[in-house]
């Protein structure tokens, strides 16, 4: 059964399981969690929390729209005849979470033919929840947000993020060092998503980093260029696994020129010990 979706409808949902989502983890979240599973290397982890919050969220939507489709980080893709699929990190930034860091947070994306068209993302330990809807503005709370314009590449504070295979870290670190001398700072918070939406705010200029997934950025990707920037990869790509390049369009241009030469698509054979 296809239920015709309504932008403003899914917003709405979206925001309201983001918030639930991230009040349960914080209320829920012990001094210690416990890591319960490894996926691609030993530092990239689960804890019992990112299984128990997208079943809190599975189960929302499945309320309120159970025909839909889902594809969440920790449940897979669930098809379904709605005519929307939730794209969802229930939480982004697990190792923050981890250790008690406050830069982690719930995003849900919700996709309409192939097309982001709301998104919402919760910074529990912020206090803040970031929305958008496509042609709508990005929001944080009541505030709508503007990303930063004008910005020299030399002036520019660019976050940034690592991947977890030693030899894709050895490439990033090579690249950043070439980066850094030449904008004003770097800044790594641990969260693609954050990033995303800190560009949306103003809070950083711009953001690259290769080997997100598309629940990290389907939200905050939304959130961002609803708030002004540009999104994408290198040389005319979409943003994917192979690179997420984002900030207000003249300076997206120069960052995206400076990181070609660098070829940071790539990865080094992994370091053993």
């Amino acid at each position: 059964m296809r239920v015709s979706p309504d932008r403003a409808e899914l917003l709405a949902l979206a925001v309201s399981i983001a918030d639930e989502a991230g009040r349960m983890l914080v209320a829920k979240r012990p001094a210690r969690p416990e890591v319960v599973e490894t996926k691609s290397s030993p530092t990239d982890v689960v804890t019992a929390l990112d299984r128990a919050a997208e079943e809190l969220i599975r189960a929302r939507i499945a309320a309120a729209r159970p025909y839909d489709a889902v594809l969440g980080e920790e449940g897979g893709d669930t098809p379904g005849t709605g005519g929307a699929r939730w794209v969802v990190d229930p939480i982004d930034g697990t190792v923050n979470f981890l250790y008690g860091l406050p830069d982690w947070a719930v995003s849900i994306g919700v996709e309409v033919d192939g097309e982001i068209v709301a998104g919402a993302v919760s910074v529990p330990q912020r206090g803040e929840l970031y929305s958008a809807a496509r042609g709508e503005g990005a929001w944080l709370g009541g505030e709508r947000l503007r990303c930063n314009t004008g910005v020299a590449l030399d002036r520019a504070l660019v976050a940034t993020g690592f991947g977890y295979d030693s030899g894709r870290r050895a490439v990033q670190a090579e690249v950043l060092a070439h980066v850094l001398p030449r904008v004003r700072d770097i800044r790594r918070g641990g969260s693609c998503a954050v990033d995303l939406c800190s560009v949306a705010a103003g809070r950083v200029d711009a953001y690259y980093e290769r080997g997100t997934n598309y629940w990290d950025h389907a939200a905050a990707g939304l959130i961002a260029t609803e708030a002004g920037a540009r999104i994408g990869g290198l040389r005319g790509r979409p943003h994917g696994t192979d690179m997420v390049v984002c900030a207000a369009p003249g300076l997206f241009d120069r960052l995206h020129d400076l990181l070609v030469p660098l070829d940071p698509e790539r990865d080094a054979p992994a370091v053993h010990e």
